[in-house]
């Protein structure tokens, strides 16, 4: 992983030391130094459904084909197996640095059990700048928007939620859901050029400009560029220590005979950390920018539909270097003008409890309970109860 999710890692409120998450296989190779770097994960994962219910937009799973409501499976989970090769030099008083990285499942459903499709492939772009200008990024990576509302997500290291609408327990996906469509939209893995401002005692801000084919919007043409940006400020303390950050974003949506519209969000939250306690709170507010996924049932024949969403996450350290936290997200997705589609998502919620426990400096265990609620316009209700153990290597 790069630089900037390996803190985010570390910081996210998990048992997870910052050594264990910046640690890599490190190369000097000439002029340049080699960071091998990634982890390994898998969970057994454990299911349980309520509702049989068709809810578009739903995060919930409904029974399967056969109308059963349990199941089992293992796979990785919020955040996938990874293997990152970062490279690394300064020249002509310039830092420069490449980064490419894959990302390979840990299960398949095929007889085989060697599905190419469950390889991801989510990193590829160059950085250069310096701390006295700030950086500038050119390629594949996490999306500027909601990347920090993922990155302190504790089920990051977790499961949380299953792939609605897959395998029921996630079984043979690259990833499982965590946290996202219920509480925050995914940040995605989008081509983008952006620029970092130099950290000035704790602020930091980037804005970019990324590709704007996000095929849950079914955009006709690319009119322009989609633009994202944040702005954090970071703080350290004797007794308190914490990060604040605000985002936004704005698309530019052509649909084949639809009215074009802009979809808008913005996004505010922050992370707190006193002794053995942690806070997190976020919340974002939206137009047709749909929900879970960008654009993602964002619109009603181009009239736009609001939505908003957050979520609220506590932990506590034990004295066993135990980390437990409790969670609590929802997504919410009003109607259009003129919408009549009853079977649409009125919100979907998640509560999470978890433990997570650093067994080595690299290693830490993991087990979660989540349960995931669906609830239509028209009030039909979806429910799943999420159970799984496992654990996660980094190196």
């Amino acid at each position: 992983m790069n630089k900037n999710i390996k803190l985010a890692v570390a910081g996210a409120v998990l048992a997870l030391s910052a050594s264990a998450a910046n640690a890599g296989i490190i190369i000097p190779a000439g002029d340049w130094t080699v960071d091998i770097n990634g982890n390994v994960n898998a969970f057994a994962i454990m299911g349980n459904f309520k509702g049989n219910h068709n809810i578009t937009g739903a995060v919930a799973n409904k029974y399967d084909a056969n109308g059963r409501n349990d199941t089992q499976g293992i796979n990785t989970g919020l955040l996938p197996a990874w293997l990152g090769v970062t490279g690394s030099t300064r020249q002509n008083d310039t830092d420069v640095s490449f980064t490419i990285s894959l990302q390979p499942g840990v299960s398949s459903n095929t007889g085989a059990g060697s599905a190419s499709t469950n390889v991801e492939y989510r990193q590829a772009f160059l950085t250069f700048g310096d701390k006295s200008w700030g950086s500038f990024k050119l390629g594949k990576d996490l999306g500027i928007f909601a990347s920090d509302a993922i990155l302190n997500d504790m089920t990051l290291l977790g499961v949380g939620g299953l792939s609605a609408g897959t395998s029921m327990t996630g079984s043979g996906q690259t990833t499982t859901y965590g946290g996202i469509g219920t509480g925050y939209i995914y940040a995605a893995w989008k081509g983008q050029v952006a620029y970092t401002t130099p950290n000035m005692n704790g602020f930091e801000a980037t804005v970019g400009i990324v590709n704007p084919n996000q095929a849950s919007m079914n955009e006709l043409y690319q009119e322009r560029f989609g633009y994202e940006g944040k702005a954090s400020y970071s703080f350290a303390g004797d007794a308190l220590k914490g990060k604040i950050w605000v985002g936004g974003a704005s698309y530019r949506i052509t649909l084949a005979g639809t009215p074009e519209f802009t979809a808008t969000v913005g996004d505010v939250g922050a992370n707190v950390n006193a002794g053995n306690f942690g806070l997190t709170g976020y919340y974002y507010k939206g137009e047709g920018v749909g929900t879970t996924v960008l654009g993602l049932d964002a619109h009603n024949a181009g009239q736009k539909r609001d939505s908003d969403g957050g979520y609220i996450q506590a932990t506590y350290a034990l004295p066993t270097k135990t980390k437990i936290g409790l969670a609590y997200g929802v997504s919410r997705l009003d109607k259009a003008i003129g919408d009549t589609g009853a079977g649409l998502v009125k919100e979907n919620t998640r509560y999470t409890a978890g433990a997570y426990h650093p067994l080595t400096k690299h290693l830490n265990l993991v087990a979660e309970y989540s349960r995931i609620e669906s609830e239509s316009h028209n009030n039909l209700n979806n429910e799943n109860n999420v159970g799984s153990l496992g654990a996660i290597l980094f190196f």
